[in-house]
């Protein structure tokens, strides 16, 4: 079923902001007037509000932050109003007789702010410079984590603690006797007083994790015990972890100790299940310690900002690797020069390099194929006389660029569907791009409506269901999958202690995962109707999966197409760039073999006819010929092709520290002591040649001298 859109969100969020402040009005008006039952209802139903927000809208407390209205102000806001109604009240003054009330609600803020004060502390301190996985930490005198409602979230504890100061204050207002709001101010102080003593058990020694100093010194003694050879590195947004996994199968089957280098702290929990050892070193200074390492090289699956770190290091050779080739202009990016080399499936990608003229040198393109396709099962024949014809819709997201040509979603993407829709004898399987509508709006808005489309057809469509063995195999395969592929963490375990849990790898871990996997995909299509549509958005089923299951594929320009071309299967693409068909197919080489829809999707019956009576098929050469050029020859496999690759990139990394090493040992000076002999010889010259008294000898000039906006004047 569809989520709850955006408009709905805004309207849940708009009623909860208006509550808001009716709560506030209400106190206000209920202390003035004075009225007791308006002000004990509006009190009380703020925090019981404030409560739930912190719980179920995150999203609306955090923009109330950003003005400044975050939960602190409010509480605070609440506790005035309650005390300006019991100055108002007749029979009770907090200030003059019942000061300890003032005194006391002072106190707990007092305490709130200093537990606050130790929870910044204890992070800190539990905050390591590094985060790993699969690697033994138990040097690091790691611990568990305090309670997270006292080091993590300091707004569910102020307003948790808040209770018994709020529950007493309305109590004397009620009674008129300031015993009440004694009796909850001493209680809040008493819990608050001992959370923060109890926090500050973490910074003793017992509890208090390695410093960074000897955290940097662990991992130097680590790198040299494992000795890595090859590196995958990976930096990315919280949607951009699907770039390395898809690398993460091959990873253990190349030559050499493999390990993951990672930039941001979230990404190593989202790192799918895997033997390999992970590090995330989030700064660049610690960055450098790989320098010393006996790491060779290093596999690239995407560009970011932090990549041009990382290419510091000299000692380490760089392969861009990519997360998958399109005939997309992402997919020549000119940031590919600063690699040592560009690892492509085929010659398609290397003359694309070559026609895009954006200084990749040829000689530094190697032809790898794609390795991770071997899940991908051939052409088994058309789709039974008696079956269902499988369409698997698996359109792109926009892009950056917001090129209509992108993805056919906005343009296109209602029409496909509802013809396919239309015909009685096809089965669709809608598999989105995670990323769609992440730009575009309307992307959103068409993937919402294009969902709404399938949920009505299966609603309309009848026929046999499995039975309910079918869903009990399918919920115990996925209860087994999550157990190996997720750590499922106590709530307030935070990333120290899930280094903690995670320092032990399990050596048959990335068997048993690939084993349940298939298991799992079998009950997942087994669970569901044969003439059901189905809408897939999450994970799994992975896409090469939906390649196996479908006859056709419809897709837009993007390295679906290329990785489905494996199956030799019937395909399609969209054409929304506005391009004539011939247009289209001279400027995208992966379309050659494909049927082109327009945006109208007016084709879309000759295809499946095509699909459903191979003699009909008159592309079916074009695509085994388009394959080869797009992803290489079958034999050698492409793991084979791709080792060797890997085998000699570490080579000429073995070549150069040889010469380094080699320098170092050598009377030749270097470069820097070279330039530094010529720049002496020239000042002793320049000395002699010049009259006793003159000039100044060079590197001797007063520095008022210099011109203006020089940094010095010295040789």
């Amino acid at each position: 079923m569809p989520s709850a859109g955006p408009a709905t969100r805004r309207a849940v969020q708009l009623s909860a902001l208006f509550a808001m402040f009716a709560a506030y009005t209400g106190q206000l008006a209920g202390a003035l007037l004075p009225h007791v039952p308006i002000f004990i209802i509006a009190s009380a139903g703020g925090l019981a509000l404030d409560l739930y927000l912190q719980l179920r809208q995150p999203g609306l407390l955090s923009l109330l932050s950003k003005v400044r209205f975050d939960v602190t102000v409010r509480q605070l806001l609440r506790d005035m109003l309650i005390v300006l109604g019991l100055l108002r009240m007749e029979d009770i003054n907090p200030i003059a007789e019942h000061s300890p009330l003032t005194i006391g609600l002072l106190a707990f803020y007092m305490t709130h702010f200093a537990c606050q004060a130790t929870a910044v502390l204890v992070r800190r301190s539990r905050t390591l410079p590094i985060v790993t996985r699969n690697i033994d930490t138990s040097a690091l005198r790691l611990s568990p984590a305090p309670p997270r409602i006292l080091s993590r979230r300091p707004g569910h504890r102020l307003l948790a603690f808040s209770v018994p100061v709020t529950a007493g204050l309305l109590a004397t207002v009620v009674t008129r006797d300031a015993l009440w709001g004694g009796i909850g101010l001493s209680l809040a102080l008493a819990v608050a007083i001992a959370g923060t003593l109890y926090l500050a058990g973490w910074l003793l020694p017992a509890k208090r994790s390695a410093t960074e100093a000897q955290v940097l010194k662990w991992l130097n003694h680590w790198l040299a015990d494992y000795r890595p050879t090859v590196g995958m590195y990976f930096s990315g947004g919280t949607t951009s972890a699907y770039q390395a996994n898809m690398w993460l199968s091959t990873l253990p089957q190349l030559d050499g100790k493999p390990v993951i280098v990672l930039r941001e702290r979230f990404m190593v929990q989202k790192i799918d299940a895997t033997d390999v050892p992970i590090v995330c070193i989030p700064k660049v200074a610690h960055l450098m310690h790989l320098e010393h390492s006996t790491l060779k090289m290093m596999l690239h699956p995407a560009n970011s900002g932090k990549t041009s770190q990382v290419l510091r290091i000299p000692s380490i050779k760089h392969a861009f690797i990519n997360h998958g080739e399109s005939d997309k202009l992402s997919s020549c990016n000119p940031y590919a020069k600063a690699y040592d080399e560009v690892w492509v499936a085929g010659p398609a990608a290397r003359e694309r390099y070559q026609l895009a003229d954006i200084g990749v040198d040829d000689r530094d393109v190697v032809e790898v194929g794609r390795p991770q396709l071997s899940p991908i099962r051939p052409y088994g024949g058309p789709p039974a006389d008696d079956g269902l014809t499988t369409v698997l819709y698996a359109p792109t997201w926009e892009g950056w660029t917001n090129d209509p040509g992108n993805t056919s979603v906005i343009l296109a993407g209602e029409n496909i569907v509802r013809r396919l829709l239309a015909d009685p004898g096809v089965r669709l399987l809608y598999k989105p791009h995670p990323m769609t509508g992440s730009v575009d709006p309307r992307a959103a808005r068409a993937n919402e409506r294009i969902q709404a489309m399938i949920t009505d057809a299966n609603s309309r469509r009848g026929g046999p269901r499995p039975g309910p063995e079918a869903a009990a195999e399918l919920r115990r395969r996925t209860v087994e999958l999550d157990r190996l592929t997720s750590t499922h963490f106590r709530p307030d375990a935070d990333e120290a202690e899930r280094m903690m849990i995670q320092s032990t790898p399990d050596t048959d871990r990335a068997a048993a995962v690939t084993a349940a996997t298939a298991a799992w995909e079998r009950a997942y299509w087994a669970s569901f109707p044969e003439w059901e549509h189905q809408i897939i958005t999450g994970p799994r089923p992975a896409i090469y999966t939906c390649f196996n299951q479908a006859d056709l594929l419809i897709s837009d320009v993007s390295s679906v197409v290329s990785d489905y071309l494996t199956s030799e299967k019937p395909y399609a693409v969209a054409n929304t760039s506005g391009l004539s068909e011939k247009e289209f197919r001279a400027g995208y080489p992966t379309v050659r073999a494909a049927a082109i829809l327009s945006p109208d999707a007016d084709g879309l019956p000759e295809l499946l006819e095509a699909v459903r009576n191979p003699e009909k098929d008159a592309l079916a050469a074009a695509r085994a010929e388009l394959k080869t050029y797009l992803l290489g020859p079958s034999d050698p496999p492409s793991l084979v092709r791709f080792n060797e690759a890997v085998v000699a990139l570490c080579a000429k990394a073995d070549d150069r520290r040889a010469r380094m090493a080699a320098r170092a040992s050598s009377d030749v000076p270097t470069q820097r002591e070279g330039a530094e002999e010529t720049a002496a010889e020239l000042a002793s010259e320049e000395i002699e040649l010049e009259p006793t008294g003159t000039r100044e000898p060079a590197g001797t000039a007063d520095p008022a001298d210099a011109p203006e906006g020089s940094d010095s004047v010295n040789v």
